[in-house]
């Protein structure tokens, strides 16, 4: 039985740009300006697609601005195609962005009734669960406390506990195994094989190439909003490998100030191994080496090259810098490249969005020479963690009297 289908789907956006000139501060001139054409199509997704049978886990991947959200949205009814139809057969849950529903002022109690009856349960069904759902979340003390005083750890696993105790036919997931730590991860993946296991139909979108490949059947590489390689799970991943060590650096993060003539660029990051082979994935543990390669146009007297990992939740985890021992670094026009090594990559198995940052010393953390989000860096598993990151150790049996 085929419990999603979708048949010929298209998604446009209009994107409009803001007028130059006097249109800019007046608001009927702007108006008219995109009435007469101040705007450009973007499709999101085009001409796609595909079946989902009862029962299959499939696993969608693919760089930022593939399409991958769009199909959740669009699965969602969160918005509705452009062009095609798209078929659901069964009561369909979706665990998008957990703890979205939240008030913070409520307390968790409070609010596992509000998220509950916004995710389709009854009142009746949340009383049901509620314990189950306050013991697997791991938040009993701090149940009648506001959310509001929550770590954000706490905070979503108490939403994906909710969303995680919903009773669907189809389950959509979107990066929620990057909730809490390392054990809470392993209980969302073993709920997760229980829904599998329970003849549930699961759709996957995330980074996290590791956790696709352990969970799903099937596995759809999403390139510019067509689906540009489909099958087994190892083979779609490898080939997304193989795509991200050619990928272009993107374009220059909107949050950031960025000078609008800047003495520097950043023209790309590239990570490899310990035999230097060209890569987008590490496992814990493993040796990482990362060029930075950039073009000066002036020179710049104490500059700082920094790589930043962060999480998808956007939460910074670790970065690379020439900021040691207060050691100058002179650039001078011409290209140029900075190397840096990691022994040991201590990361725990996730997925790292990648920023890179051409700086004048002694800038604040928003202000660049240059700045660009330039990569996603997919750690597996590798040296067992338990926990945020690995601590290298050792150990001894000592003789006792």
């Amino acid at each position: 039985m085929i419990d999603l289908k979708f048949d010929g789907v298209s998604k446009k956006y209009r994107i409009y740009h803001e007028p130059d000139g006097d249109a800019a501060g007046n608001g009927l001139l702007r108006r008219a300006q995109r009435l007469w054409g101040g705007w450009q199509d973007f499709w999101a997704i085009r001409d796609m697609s595909f079946e989902v049978q009862r029962g299959e886990a499939l696993g969608i991947i693919g760089h930022n601005g593939a399409g991958k959200s769009t199909i959740l949205k669009l699965l969602y009814n969160i918005t509705t195609p452009t062009l095609g139809e798209i078929r659901i057969n069964g009561r369909l849950a979706a665990l998008i962005e957990v703890a979205s529903g939240f008030h913070p002022e409520l307390t968790g109690r409070e609010n596992v009734y509000l998220n509950g009856s916004l995710l389709g349960m009854g009142r009746r069904e949340i009383s049901s669960k509620l314990d189950s759902i306050v013991a697997f979340a791991g938040v009993s003390e701090f149940i009648d406390t506001p959310v509001k005083r929550y770590s954000s750890g706490m905070y979503l696993r108490l939403g994906f506990s909710i969303a995680a105790h919903l009773d669907p036919d189809i389950l959509l997931l979107d990066e929620v195994l990057a909730v809490g730590d390392a054990e809470f991860q392993a209980k969302c993946i073993d709920r997760i094989n229980q829904l599998k296991r329970d003849g549930k139909t699961i759709v996957f979108v995330s980074h996290n190439l590791a956790a696709v490949e352990s969970l799903c059947d099937r596995v759809f590489l999403l390139r510019k909003g067509e689906i540009y390689k489909t099958g087994r799970p190892h083979d779609v991943i490898a080939e997304y490998e193989h795509l991200l060590t050619s990928m272009p650096t993107a374009a220059p993060a909107t949050l950031s100030t960025v000078a609008e003539a800047p003495e520097a660029e950043i023209s790309s990051i590239s990570f490899f191994d310990r035999d230097n082979r060209k890569i987008a994935i590490v496992a814990t543990g493993d040796k990482l080496r990362a060029e930075v390669e950039f073009m000066v146009h002036r020179p710049i007297r104490d500059a700082l090259i920094e790589v930043y990992f962060y999480s998808i939740f956007g939460y910074i985890h670790c970065h690379f810098s020439t900021d040691h021992d207060g050691k100058k670094l002179s650039l001078n026009p011409g290209r140029g490249v900075v190397e840096f090594t990691c022994p040991e990559i201590l990361l725990e198995p996730s997925a790292f969005n990648v920023e890179v940052s051409i700086k004048h010393r002694g800038s604040s953390f928003t202000e660049h020479i240059d700045h660009k989000q330039a990569a996603v860096l997919n750690v597996r598993p590798g040296k067992p963690v338990h926990g945020a990151y690995y601590m290298p150790h050792s150990f001894r049996v000592k003789e006792t009297a």
